[in-house]
């Protein structure tokens, strides 16, 4: 440590119970000993010094005694990301802002930024340097307009932040939905079938933040998704696929903490989306990638035309760094498959695959056409075979033989996979044909039900659109293992279903 530093009094540091999300926070005694609170009075950042070690993150300070005068506080995040033992002795200061908030400030005022600049925001934003205040600066700046070279140089900065894999293949598939429909598993199926086929498919996916259920959270219900770097590549030469999570990868992290922020704020423009995405299948060395857009009332694309302007903002980054991108627009007007909650989905995904005959059919169709687009790369396989070859691959077993496969090369998963024990059906209030269904409402209500923190919460869908219901038969049944999330989710199921019933007067 340097002399100035040497000067600067120290605490010892405490672990605290704090789960402060992803956000680096420390706590003071304003009784400290060591050092005058009223000097961080102005400061909402400090910066801690141990040794070599450096950590930016935001103060609070306590009168009710959780830290000793002679401590610093570090919630759980600050804690780990620090590295250092309970007890040594840390330098703390008012902490100098990130010089790459300079160029924030000019993005407010309207002016547009340079890749280096980009670069440096995200750089900062990755290694925690931002408080959620400043993220939501940048965000909120650059959903006001982005232009074509910020989009280029955002995607490449996010996806330069964290690992890049490389892969020693000349093809390397994926395909990515840019979600907001509940169920919608197809990843689960389509994973399985092209590896069965023996193309590459290193599927790293996401956990849910503001659903019920990402792909990520589902298959954990089957195997483990935590693997690292090593151990996935390991999984997908063994297998020619895998389904992991992406956050524990380290595929471009900054992205996860951009979504944390935005999805509060409501925040999701057709720029930031395509950013998130193309960064994440650029620094998992994707060669060819399908791209799923639903359009639907509830879905996030309302429209044909905004599929249409997103789909050329894809094929815009793609061209760029070289993927072949191809975008697709499918049903987006209710739920795919009849499990909405890792549980269920992953009872969905799996009688598809098993074949059986109660298995849901859109999902299952569904699933073939997005595999048929991505055997369709295989230059060995004629033209317009790949649904033909799909279907070969799921009906002989072979596609379940290889998510087996997968999930005995990534591990057993230690979650429970027994579906919540409280149940209550949702019925129709009267006699007619189901006309829609608001998927953004059902997504809603099995989160309330406690999706997925608690993996057997969700909603089973009995009926969809163009089903004949009568007064009194299930529409569909809510799942629970917390008395209080059950009686949330009901209340709300009461407030509205999410479905529109039209009775024959109507029609």
């Amino acid at each position: 440590m340097n002399a100035k530093n040497s000067q600067r009094p120290r605490l010892k540091i405490r672990r605290v119970n704090l789960d402060t999300g992803r956000e680096n926070v420390v706590v003071m005694s304003r009784r400290s000993l060591a050092l005058r609170p009223d000097v961080f009075r102005g400061f909402s950042r400090v910066e801690l010094q141990c040794g070599d070690k450096e950590l930016l993150a935001t103060l609070l300070l306590t009168d009710d005694g959780m830290v000793g005068t002679d401590e610093l506080g570090l919630s759980e995040p600050a804690f780990r990301r620090f590295g250092q033992p309970v007890g040594a002795l840390v330098a703390v200061k008012p902490a100098t802002p990130p010089e790459s908030l300079d160029a924030v400030r000019a993005k407010i005022q309207g002016h547009s930024l340079q890749p280096a600049e980009i670069g440096a925001i995200i750089d900062d934003i990755s290694h925690y340097r931002y408080s959620d205040m400043e993220i939501a600066a940048f965000l909120i700046s650059s959903a006001s307009f982005m232009t074509s070279g910020e989009l280029l140089a955002l995607a490449r900065a996010m996806a330069e932040a964290g690992t890049q894999l490389k892969w020693d293949r000349p093809i390397v598939v994926d395909k990515h939905c840019i979600g907001g429909i509940p169920g919608n598993r197809t990843s689960m199926v389509v994973v399985p079938i092209v590896a069965a086929h023996g193309l590459t498919i290193p599927k790293t996916s996401s956990r849910a933040i503001t659903s019920p259920a990402g792909t990520a959270d589902t298959m954990e219900v089957l195997a483990r998704v935590d693997l690292g770097v090593d151990e996935m590549r390991e999984v997908v030469n063994a297998c020619h696929g895998c389904l992991v999570w992406g956050g524990h990868v380290n595929l471009s992290p900054a992205d996860d903490i951009l979504i944390s922020v935005e999805r509060p704020l409501s925040l999701d423009t057709r720029e930031q989306m395509v950013a998130s995405i193309m960064s994440k299948k650029l620094a998992a060395g994707s060669t060819h990638l399908l791209i799923d857009l639903p359009v639907g009332p509830s879905a996030k694309l309302t429209t044909a035309m905004e599929a249409m302007r997103l789909r050329k903002l894809f094929e815009f980054v793609g061209d760029h760094f070289g993927i072949a991108v191809e975008v697709i627009t499918t049903d987006g007007r209710q739920p795919i498959g009849n499990g909405i909650g890792p549980v269920l989905e992953a009872h969905d995904v799996m009688a598809v695959l098993s074949n059986d005959p109660a298995a849901p059919k859109d999902l299952r169709e569904k699933s073939l056409r997005l595999a048929a687009h991505l055997l369709d790369y295989d230059p060995e396989l004629r033209g317009g075979k790949g649904y033909q070859r799909a279907r070969e691959l799921l009906e002989s077993g072979a596609a379940l033989r290889q998510m087996q496969k997968i999930i005995d090369a990534q591990g057993p998963s230690s979650c429970s996979t027994d579906l919540g024990p409280l149940t209550v059906d949702i019925v129709s209030e009267r006699d007619g044909v189901v006309e829609g269904i608001d998927c953004l409402r059902l997504n809603r209500l099995a989160r309330t039900a406690g999706a997925p923190i608690d993996k057997g919460a969700g909603i089973k869908v009995l009926k969809k659109i163009g089903d004949r219901v009568e007064q009194g038969e299930p529409l569909y049944r809510i799942y629970a293992v917390d008395m209080a999330e059950f009686e949330l989710a009901l209340a709300g199921a009461k407030d509205g279903s999410g479905y529109a019933i039209a009775g024959e007067t109507d029609r």
